[in-house]
């Protein structure tokens, strides 16, 4: 199941949440140690489906818990304009749920370069804002899996919805290697498969350089052949060599023929499996009135993959090392 409807278990969540400090960026490691505990004691339905998808992740690559606990609109603050959010800010149930389900799954972490090493992010419309930034709204923001240029990328990527666009236009849209395989032909899936083509890296890993060209090397498939990894970015993979470049187009097309248009709204929270597919940000209109679209994102590693070595701490602020 894709979608697990959570609106029966309101009061058990909101519960959990009343354990979480009531602010949380003040002792971060204390709020996510109390997270961990909480989620101990989530409804056994909802652990036993997080627990199924991290061992296993499904067809679709993501899972949305729809109808969380969430503010009503008038009792949420204003949408940010600035980052990272205030360290005296009390806790937001989103940030509560993003907590407790992150904290089933798997160690919440923050990267050095990225968003001054904070582990919560508030994603929102930002005038003037970079092509590759979430902050963009009114450009696609294209596919691509989350930093797979980076050796410590994250197994998850979650985000949680505490305000959606005003026209509810936006759409984060999923595509999953296992449903594009089968699409792309044998000739070019053997030869993707373990071959690492030239990456550049989002604009906060560049060190300050503003184009130091393609300083990564990502594997578009890798793993197990009959159930392979994905690594791909529609920006930032460079693939110099012909049969590269037809290879990862005809992958390319693959996942747009899969794509799933994921629309959330107050109370969702999407859990994209970082490792099996590419996601994408479809445009939207802010109106700049305070009550623009506002997602919180998390990042969770854990130890599938390579991710951890042990001796890793919820909360951890890990530094940029390139693929190679």
């Amino acid at each position: 199941m894709t979608v697990i409807d959570c609106s029966s278990l309101r009061d058990e969540l909101l519960e959990l949440a009343s354990r979480l400090p009531a602010v949380p960026r003040a002792d971060l490691p204390a709020f996510l140690e109390a997270a961990k505990e909480a989620s101990a004691d989530l409804p056994a339905s909802l652990a036993e489906a997080l627990d199924s998808f991290n061992v296993s992740g499904n067809e679709d690559g993501y899972l949305l818990l729809r109808g969380l606990p969430v503010e009503e609109e008038g009792r949420l603050p204003r949408t940010p304009e600035s980052t990272p959010a205030p360290a005296e800010r009390p806790l937001l149930t989103m940030e509560a749920m993003l907590g407790i389900v992150g904290r089933r799954l798997g160690l919440h972490t923050g990267y050095q370069e990225l968003r001054s090493g904070t582990v919560y992010h508030d994603v929102y419309p930002s005038p003037g804002a970079h092509h590759l930034s979430s902050e963009t709204s009114e450009t696609l923001l294209e596919f691509h899996t989350e930093m797979a240029y980076h050796r410590l990328q994250p197994n998850y990527v979650m985000l949680a919805c505490s305000r959606a666009d005003h026209e509810r236009r936006a759409a984060t849209l999923v595509g999953s290697v296992r449903k594009a395989l089968p699409l792309v032909p044998e000739g070019f899936r053997t030869h993707l498969f373990d071959r690492k083509v030239p990456c550049c890296v989002d604009v906060a890993f560049r060190g300050g350089v503003e184009d130091p060209g393609a300083i990564a090397e990502v594997k578009p498939l890798y793993g197990d052949a009959s159930d392979p990894l994905l690594g791909y970015d529609r920006e930032l993979l460079a693939p110099e060599d012909p049969r590269d470049v037809e290879a990862v187009e005809s992958l390319s097309k693959a996942l747009d023929e899969v794509t799933e248009a994921v629309h959330l709204i107050p109370g969702d929270v999407l859990i994209v499996d970082n490792f099996r597919t590419t996601h994408a940000r479809t445009p939207f209109t802010p109106r700049w009135d305070g009550a623009d679209r506002w997602l919180h994102r998390v990042y969770i590693r854990t130890d599938r993959f390579g991710q951890l070595s042990g001796g890793e701490r919820a909360g951890d602020v890990v530094a940029f090392t390139p693929r190679r």
